[in-house]
């Protein structure tokens, strides 16, 4: 089954950790053991090869370079022009896998259903096709730099990442929009881009939804019933978003799906309790129309990060067999793997 998953970190990958993405996951670990600079290493999930076997046809893939405060240990700059610099650094990789023969950006709704037709005939040889977002902003110097991002093929953006950003607070902080930041969300809507809700803190999240007018999803959440983090969300927001149809994408990320998670002594995290997250979702708002994947894997984590029956992102199949086991039927499953984010982008660009 075609999967779109809707938040992949690659160039962060490629570059901040300097893995060849074209490479197995296995190949990628061989090369890193012992290595512990970053969070993560030679215990990596996310590699093409792994993506295909994983059905991925689809997946929204990031630009991310930030000069938030405090800084993150990954993908943090002391100036936005450091930031801009790096941005443009990871375009370039994805030109550079476009000439390659393994990604292809998608931009409009003609490209991609191009793109639907050449997977489904030749899966095998037919690219990754890849939708460009921006997480967090503030490596945008002025709204000058999103009209240059958007005519390369800029299409999400993410107002917020972590710390007190220069456009909207992350969501481990507290307060409103900036005025830059509602200049920003206009700006959005001016160029018919979607709004990235992930990561906005609660004063930020609604002051977004209330000014954007535009399409509109959350990439990358769990549901703050379960976890009581400010990073997820709450029912209240669920509901706000699928009122707005949007379509919030399940993540995969440990310490977001069971409550109480450390690295060192943790409960352990699995497909099922994904699964809880979903459940809790599409029985809050009664359908599955509101629910996607965006398994955020390898965004500055491996496998000790993971669900325990994950080892690469090719075990998604599990994921879904739960899922499966629990009731859904396959036009519930079809709607979940890619079903809801398709009919999001047609509603968006057509």
């Amino acid at each position: 089954m075609l999967v779109f998953d809707a938040h992949l970190d690659l160039s962060l990958n490629a570059l901040s950790y300097n893995r060849d993405l074209t490479r197995s996951v296995r190949e990628i670990r061989e090369g890193e053991f012992a290595m512990s600079d970053l969070p993560g290493r030679s215990r990596g999930t996310v590699a093409f090869p792994e993506m295909r076997e994983a059905g991925i046809g689809i997946c929204v893939a990031t630009l991310l370079a930030g000069c938030m405060k405090p800084a993150s240990p990954i993908g943090s700059w002391n100036s936005p022009a450091q930031a801009w610099a790096m941005t443009q650094g990871q375009l370039a990789w994805y030109r550079a896998m476009e000439q390659a023969g393994q990604l292809r950006q998608i931009r409009n709704w003609e490209e991609l259903r191009q793109h639907l037709v050449d997977w489904h005939a030749d899966a095998v040889r037919t690219p990754i096709g890849y939708i460009l977002s921006l997480e967090g902003a503030d490596s945008l110097r002025d709204l000058s730099d999103l009209e240059t991002a958007f005519g390369q093929g800029l299409r999400a953006l993410g107002p917020a990442h972590y710390g007190r950003g220069r456009y909207a607070m992350g969501h481990d902080q507290t307060g409103p929009l900036s005025e830059d930041g509602k200049q920003l969300i206009r700006k959005m809507d001016q160029l018919g881009m979607i709004l990235d809700a992930t990561h906005l803190c609660d004063e930020a999240f609604w002051d977004a939804i209330e000014i954007f007018e535009g399409p509109l999803w959350a990439s990358h959440h769990n549901c703050r019933a379960l976890v009581d983090d400010p990073r997820q969300l709450s029912d209240h927001q669920i509901k706000g978003l699928a009122d707005r149809g949007a379509v919030i994408g399940v993540a995969f990320d440990a310490w977001m799906i069971v409550p109480d998670w450390k690295k060192k002594a943790h409960p352990k995290a699995s497909f099922d309790d994904v699964a809880d997250h979903v459940d809790h979702a599409c029985q809050l708002l009664g359908s599955t129309d509101h629910t996607g994947i965006g398994t955020d894997l390898d965004g500055g984590f491996g496998t000790e990060q993971t669900p325990s029956d994950l080892d690469t992102i090719a075990d998604l199949h599990g994921f879904f067999d739960v899922l499966q086991r629990r009731g859904y039927d396959d036009r519930d499953l079809e709607k979940i793997c890619h079903g809801n984010f398709l009919s999001l982008l047609e509603r968006a660009w057509c």
